[in-house]
Parts: structure tokens; C-alpha cells; sequence
């Protein structure tokens, strides 16, 4: 476990780079990595509980895109195992508090990494937040209203070309739809990733135009991965916009850079 403990010491190295913080002991870091662990567990529990509270509304939310079907297919969903209704209602509950705890997991990881940066980009922080849960928020819709019904009537209507019988279980069908919606949520992140890794000085405008075609690569790879079905308008659909994201985020870092060279200067000066 030494290269955990080198990375972790790299890390904690990071977060004390801001002038005037006081230099912790390895020790001290990873408290207040445990409280941060501890604080975002929390959350997500308090998600959890309120979720479960809601789960049979959630069951009924979970079922509309089956209707593209047909009306009685979302009926025809079954359980094979004695507590399976049990443990996918507990399932859905997890998924569903990962969506609700998520600006405070943001937060309380944000607020982790603080001591790595200036007054000036602490004010940002907030924003940042605003940001990130929206653009998870629309993946998650923009999934879940247009990219979860085409996805569940093309392997409906193969799998009724090929002639197999359709007989999807719950607990497939809730980790198939919370894969592709939460996934595609979290590739909406990119930008917020982008713009908060330029902001703490670990990447720049000249290597994210040097690494381009690798972004944009590992970004296709990703939108297949998410959008398994052949139709190349579905996959046009999820790669493009996270493609114009990513390069309106290399000329936002262009911004950042010319600011930070400017205010060098005037120091200089």
C-alpha cells in the first residue's frame, strides 16, 4: 500500500499550496479526509431515508419509459427471489439519494480541497456547485425522458425480430435504467472537472489543446459505453454536446490562463 500513501501525500502536499496556510501533519489530513468520508455518508444516507420514504412513487417514475412499449408492458417487469422487492426498493432508494444528496457530496468534497485555493477561486466555489448539479440534473432528464425509452424500444423490438421473448426482471431493469441515466449525468461533469482542474493550476490551456483528439476519443468511447444501441443518432446525440462542452471548456481555460499571466505581470511590475 506505499504508492496509496505517496499518492495520498502528493495529494495532501496539493492542498497546501495557498500562501499562509499552516503546513498539517499526514496525520491531520487524513482526519479531515475521514470527517469529509463521514459528512458525505451521512448525506447520502439522509438521501437514502428520504427516498425510501417516497419508493413506491419512485417504483411508478421508474416505470414510465416502459410505455413506449406498450401501456401493459410495465406491468409484465418480475422478481424471481424471495426479498428481491425488498432489496431493489432499498437499490432504488441508493440511486435515487445519490441524485438527491448531490450538491452536498459536491460541497463536502469541494470543501476538502479548499485549503489548495486563493480567496479569489473559493468565491467561484458556490457557483461552481450550482453548475455541476445541473448539468447532472439535465443528463439525468435528457436520459431519462429521450435516451432510456429509444434505448429500451430498440432492444424490445429486436429482441421481438429475432424472436425471443421479452421477460425483463426488476432488478435488471433498475440497474440497466440507473446505469444510463446516472451515467450519462456524470459525463455531463466534464466541463465542472475541466474548469475546476484549470482553476487549481493542474491543467492549461496548452495541454488541453495538445491532449484534444485524446478528449474527444475517450469522450465517443464513453458515449458508446453509455448508449449501447447501434443507432448512430443515439450516439451522435450523447457525444456531440459533450464534445462543444469540452471545447468551449479550452477556450474558458484560454481566458483563465491569459487572466493569470496578466495579474502575474501587474505583481511583477
Amino acid at each position: 500500500m506505499s504508492w496509496l500513501n505517496k499518492l495520498l501525500q502528493t495529494f495532501f502536499n496539493f492542498r497546501e499550496k495557498s500562501d499562509g496556510d499552516v503546513v498539517k501533519p499526514f496525520l491531520d489530513h487524513m482526519e479531515d479526509l475521514r470527517w469529509t468520508l463521514l459528512k458525505m455518508l451521512v448525506s447520502l444516507v439522509v438521501g437514502m431515508i428520504v427516498s425510501f420514504y417516497f419508493v413506491t412513487d419512485l417504483m411508478e417514475l421508474l416505470r414510465k419509459p416502459l410505455r413506449v412499449i406498450s401501456p401493459a408492458f410495465e406491468k409484465q417487469l418480475i422478481t424471481t427471489g424471495i426479498v428481491d422487492s425488498f432489496v431493489i426498493t432499498l437499490e432504488l432508494a441508493f440511486f435515487a439519494g445519490i441524485i438527491l444528496s448531490l450538491p452536498f457530496l459536491i460541497y463536502f468534497l469541494a470543501s476538502f480541497v479548499l485549503p489548495a485555493l486563493t480567496r479569489h477561486e473559493k468565491k467561484f466555489l458556490f457557483p461552481g456547485i450550482l453548475a455541476s448539479t445541473l448539468l447532472f440534473m439535465a443528463g439525468v432528464l435528457t436520459s431519462y425522458y429521450w435516451l432510456l425509452p429509444h434505448t429500451l424500444r430498440f432492444f424490445h423490438d429486436y429482441a421481438a425480430k429475432i424472436g425471443v421473448q421479452t421477460l425483463w426482471s426488476w432488478r435488471d431493469y433498475l440497474s440497466f435504467c440507473s446505469w444510463l441515466t446516472i451515467g450519462f449525468g456524470l459525463l455531463c461533469q466534464l466541463p465542472v472537472v475541466v474548469m475546476a482542474l484549470a482553476m487549481l493550476g493542474i491543467v492549461n490551456f496548452k495541454l488541453l489543446s495538445a491532449t484534444r483528439s485524446y478528449a474527444i476519443t475517450g469522450i465517443l468511447i464513453l458515449a458508446a459505453v453509455i448508449a449501447p444501441t447501434p443507432d448512430p443518432m443515439t450516439f451522435i446525440t450523447l457525444g456531440l454536446p459533450i464534445i462543444l462542452l469540452y471545447e468551449a471548456c479550452i477556450w474558458i481555460v484560454w481566458l483563465i490562463d491569459r487572466r493569470k499571466q496578466r495579474a502575474e505581470s501587474q505583481r511583477e511590475i
